[in-house]
């Protein structure tokens, strides 16, 4: 008998596995902006040893792959306080003049997601002039990879936003499921983490008579982008900077990432100098490995690496925006669109990434014992077919409770939000 060239047959334990582990390694090394953002992983020996790890946490998305049968649901991390002191000098008594160490701690949990594709009945194969099998996997796997970054965009921006269209796979915050899909809470900006293009320039976010003091011409512009850098600068405990793999110039220069809305991205790229900040991204790409984040269509200026994100975060006239009215708290508040916005201007939130900015945790299934999993399950006597990918993980913005000595402040520790006034082709979608 002719051996069967079919490596593994349908049924096979072996299968699921496999494919498990293929759609897992697919998905971590997905082409796009928000994978980028994800520092390497440690090497180590073994499929399963892959699990088992955390990447870098000098970038802006750190993931943690360690949560197993019996770990729990839940991630727990923990920042040590900054603390200040002056040294003691020469013969001085210094027993008793230790400085405290203070912790704060965020957390996050993981859930289950998973999409199905039905892949019909036996006379649907017959009729069809494709093979509903071999595309339903790459379909499958491209939901779930959107599924991903999509939330990963939303935390981090600490809101869904109005638009929508067929292409999102996270529903508007109104949905019922929005909170179940999200699995962590979406955290509004803090208040000293939010800011408005304002004039040419930023300022603090701001309420004027129950709407978002911010006018159609605040828009995002090169002094808005001067003066984010110059606040960075100039506060204590600024976000912790970009350092990408292998960045000769990461210490003396640097960096943080700047996502944009297509609609600010494009706003900004009209000024006539931003070849030179495309060509600045690709002369700073060569002392960072032609990391791909500098090779897209990135400008960089004043230390701030601009990047165009792939859906935007945006709020239309009579649309409720949260925010934070102090520092000392996270009770959330709502502010208006403008309604003079009508259907011609919109809010756009751009936001701005440092080192540790969103936490994401894969947890494995007990199904492939890594986060991914793959099924196809026949109904009806094999005559219907249906498949499925799943995988386990959450994520959340890294948010904590920093004591600066005369106050505390909860703080979003790597992520900057600013919101502009962009022109918008239609009311919505």
């Amino acid at each position: 008998m002719t051996a069967t060239k079919t490596q593994t047959s349908y049924g096979d334990p072996k299968a699921m596995v496999q494919q498990a582990a293929g759609v897992f390694a697919v998905c971590q090394q997905r082409n796009t902006t928000i994978n980028r953002l994800t520092g390497k992983m440690p090497k180590l020996e073994g499929a399963i040893a892959t699990i088992k790890k955390q990447s870098s946490n000098h970038m802006p998305i750190v993931q943690a792959q360690d949560l197993g049968k019996g770990k729990g649901d839940e991630v727990k991390f923990n920042l040590i306080n900054p603390s200040g002191g002056y040294p003691i000098m020469g013969s001085e008594y210094a027993k008793g003049k230790g400085v405290g160490v203070k912790l704060s701690e965020d957390r996050l949990r993981v859930n289950q997601a998973r999409f199905a594709i039905d892949m019909g009945d036996v006379m649907s194969e017959i009729r069809s002039p494709v093979d509903l099998r071999r595309v339903g996997r790459p379909l499958a796997q491209q939901k779930m990879n959107d599924y991903i970054d999509q939330s990963i965009l939303v935390h981090m921006a600490g809101a869904r936003g109005s638009h929508d269209n067929i292409e999102w796979r996270v529903p508007v915050e109104s949905h019922p499921k929005f909170k179940q899909i999200m699995v962590n809470r979406v955290k509004a900006p803090t208040k000293n983490r939010h800011f408005i293009a304002k004039a040419g320039g930023i300022d603090q976010f701001k309420v004027n008579a129950g709407e978002v003091d911010i006018a159609s011409t605040d828009l995002l512009k090169m002094g808005t982008v001067d003066a984010v850098r110059t606040y960075i600068d100039q506060i204590a405990l600024p976000p912790p900077p970009v350092q990408f793999d292998g960045d000769q110039a990461a210490t003396d220069s640097p960096l943080r990432v700047m996502l944009m809305s297509p609609a600010q991205y494009s706003g900004f790229a009209t000024d006539p100098a931003f070849r030179n900040f495309q060509a600045a991204a690709t002369a700073r790409a060569r002392l960072a490995k032609d990391h791909p984040l500098f090779l897209m269509d990135a400008g960089l200026w004043s230390g701030i690496l601009m990047v165009k994100m792939p859906k935007p975060i945006r709020f239309y006239a009579g649309d409720s925006l949260r925010y934070c009215g102090a520092y000392d708290t996270e009770v959330e508040s709502d502010a208006l669109v403008p309604a003079a916005f009508a259907d011609k201007f919109a809010i756009d939130r751009a936001i701005l990434l440092g080192g540790q900015a969103l936490a994401q945790a894969f947890a494995a299934s007990r199904h492939s014992g890594m986060p991914f999993f793959w099924s196809e399950d026949d109904d009806d006597h094999g005559d219907k077919m249906e498949l499925l990918i799943g995988a386990i993980l959450g994520m959340s913005k890294i948010r904590f409770a920093v004591d600066h000595g005369d106050e505390v402040q909860f703080t979003d520790h790597g992520v900057t939000v600013l919101d502009t006034a962009v022109p918008i082709i239609k009311p919505r979608g």
